[in-house]
């Protein structure tokens, strides 16, 4: 029996995600779903984050994790969402951010004249390395000559084997082509890495389009013309910030989903918004981008035609404006959840 850690976080995520759990109790009757108290509140109850013996209960004896908003004005660091977070993308080697860019109804795209069939494409952004590592330093804190350095890390390892999951992607799921971005421009010496490793892995699959942008170059494009893509792999930073562009051209971060993917291993399944406190405990969240993360977490575990019908789902429930006042309907968030469940049963 598939063993799922729920982690729901704080603000919405405490709300979103057992919704989320609704939808899949709905489709499977063989997953145990199992509580860590992690977040805010244990954090501010005694001061605890990720412990050591926690992560590696979840590295060594789960198959997945679905992961609500972390942050809470109670902690201005941040540090508890950090170390839950953070923690399990590096600890846990979750080096594939997947991130679909999907429009269900072309009434949320901001875009004129684009369509569902032009918005269809997944962003692969490298998830351990690059800016996100905290390598680097402050010198003469405070003072006039203060000096700050971030450094980018960029191994061979870890941008290959970026690069290689967007390219098996693409061939397992029909996609056309492949898109690197990056800004070797500028950045000349980790990006050169990406450059060359990019050109040696595509040669393996000369069937599937390469083709490179650099990064801005590649958000102006994917606002002037988005339905030429249907895999984009870049690195941490890069990919932090075209996926949520992309996540406003499909219709907003509250129908964004994502997963934090290590294959054959543990992963981690989160909608991207944040934990929203001032509308938290009200009722109206929008849980939509979590049930589509739990669609993704049936994906990994390989249930694909329960994923795609929570998917058809969404769409049809999105269509018939069965939606929270975020997205310009009146249901309260169970009430949007009830009315998914339904369309959902007309799917199966």
């Amino acid at each position: 029996m598939p063993r799922i850690a729920l982690i729901p976080g704080d603000g919405i995520g405490q709300e979103v995600i057992p919704e989320a759990v609704r939808v899949l109790n709905e489709l499977r009757s063989d997953l145990d779903f199992v509580d860590m108290d992690l977040g805010a509140d244990r954090y501010l109850r005694d001061g605890t984050t990720m412990p050591d013996e926690t992560m590696s209960d979840i590295r060594d004896n789960y198959d997945a994790v679905l992961l609500g908003a972390l942050g809470d004005p109670r902690v201005p660091s941040n540090v508890h969402a950090r170390d839950i977070l953070l923690g399990m993308r590096f600890q846990l080697e979750l080096y594939i951010n997947l991130r679909p860019v999907q429009l269900l109804d072309p009434r949320f795209c901001p875009l004129k004249d684009k369509g569902p069939e032009d918005m269809d494409f997944v962003v692969f952004r490298e998830n351990t390395e690059g800016l996100y590592t905290g390598i680097g330093g402050q010198f003469k804190r405070g003072t006039p000559d203060e000096v700050a350095i971030e450094a980018e890390m960029n191994t061979r390892k870890g941008v290959e084997r970026i690069i290689r999951a967007a390219f098996e992607y693409a061939d397992e799921q029909g996609r056309e082509s492949v898109c690197m971005s990056d800004k070797s421009n500028a950045m000349r010496h980790g990006h050169d890495l990406w450059q060359r490793t990019f050109k040696e892995v595509a040669a393996e699959y000369p069937h599937i389009r390469a083709f490179h942008l650099f990064v801005d170059v590649l958000t102006m494009e994917m606002v002037r013309a988005p339905e030429q893509f249907d895999v984009i792999v870049t690195n941490n930073l890069f990919g932090d910030i075209v996926t949520d562009l992309g996540a406003q051209l499909q219709g907003g971060i509250g129908l964004a989903a994502s997963g934090n993917i290590h294959p054959g291993q543990v992963s981690l399944f989160e909608p991207v918004h944040g934990s929203a406190p001032t509308i938290a405990g009200q009722g109206i969240a929008n849980p939509l981008a979590a049930i589509l993360s739990a669609g993704m977490l049936l994906e990994f575990l390989g249930h694909a035609d329960q994923a795609k019908a929570v998917q058809n789902a969404v769409r049809t429930t999105l269509q018939a404006n069965q939606v929270t006042a975020e997205l310009g309907g009146d249901l309260r968030m169970t009430q949007v959840t009830d009315a998914l469940l339904r369309n959902l049963g007309s799917e199966l």
